[in-house]
């Protein structure tokens, strides 16, 4: 897979959400490689990595990243995810594969009426972005624009960075995965836990404004987890590394700094 290596330090390892790329941590990458070697990989069918036969599929994404980890002979590694990484990374969790565990805002937890409005909203938006794709780069330097086309997933999509909302959007416009993922995710069943008892630290992070993955659905989680600690992000949508990118570092590196069973990945 495709990544980025920056920083030095213990390894941590990030992988982003559907449509995106390692860019979607732009905001938190130097923060973070201050004190750690940080890693953030595209995964399959995103950014610069091709599409395997598997990757419209959780399931696939999920082998994918594992089998990425087990080659490079990081097993242990922490991680942080973000919406359907975050998912995934506790799923690694559950099979025992990594090491300390963040998940920013995971998918897999809706129920009833949630997977019908996950599936529509976000089919939508990816139906629109395509459709608009030429114009979304003066759309992002537009304050109003940007809002509209993110009120979904930013608290307060108007003070987003421009070129970072630029970037995200022409990535989701282009994942070729993109509604195959949706139906998946939209129709596969709840995540399951727990962790393997050789998971480190695993913190849960929600934004209390997500209108994507509904806050409410944070309790499902945490029943699923029972040893992860949940971190309310107080002023964020469903990407608190957009909206409030100070505290997202101070969380990561928190979660992760306790030593795990697993040295493999130092």
């Amino acid at each position: 897979m495709n990544h980025i290596q920056r920083g030095t330090g213990r390894k941590l390892l990030l992988i982003h959400g559907l449509g995106g790329s390692w860019q979607s941590w732009s905001t938190v990458l130097d923060g973070l490689s201050v004190s750690r070697t940080v890693i953030a990989v595209d995964l399959p069918g995103h950014g610069a990595t091709p599409v395997e036969h598997d990757s419209g599929t959780f399931d696939g994404l999920v082998s994918s990243v594992q089998r990425y980890i087990e080659s490079n002979e990081l097993t242990g590694i922490d991680v942080v995810g973000s919406s359907m990484g975050a998912r995934l990374v506790l799923e690694l969790a559950r099979r025992g594969v990594v090491g300390n565990v963040v998940a920013l805002d995971p998918g897999g937890f809706w129920r009833g009426w949630e997977r019908a409005f996950f599936k529509i909203t976000i089919g939508l938006s990816g139906r629109l972005l395509r459709a608009i794709r030429p114009g979304l780069p003066m759309l992002s330097q537009n304050a109003a624009s940007r809002t509209a086309l993110l009120a979904q997933l930013s608290a307060h999509p108007w003070a987003l960075d421009p070129e970072i909302v630029g970037t995200e959007l022409k990535g989701l416009s282009l994942t070729p995965t993109f509604d195959a993922l949706v139906d998946s995710l939209a129709s596969g069943p709840e995540q399951i836990g727990p962790a393997a008892d050789s998971t480190g630290h695993i913190v849960i992070g929600w934004g209390k404004h997500d209108r994507l993955c509904l806050p409410r659905q944070a309790a499902r989680a945490m029943a699923a987890f029972p040893s992860a600690q949940l971190h309310w992000f107080e002023s964020s949508g469903h990407f608190p590394m957009w909206d409030m990118p100070a505290e997202t570092i101070r969380v990561i590196l928190a979660a992760t700094q306790a030593t795990t069973n697993d040295d493999a990945a130092k």
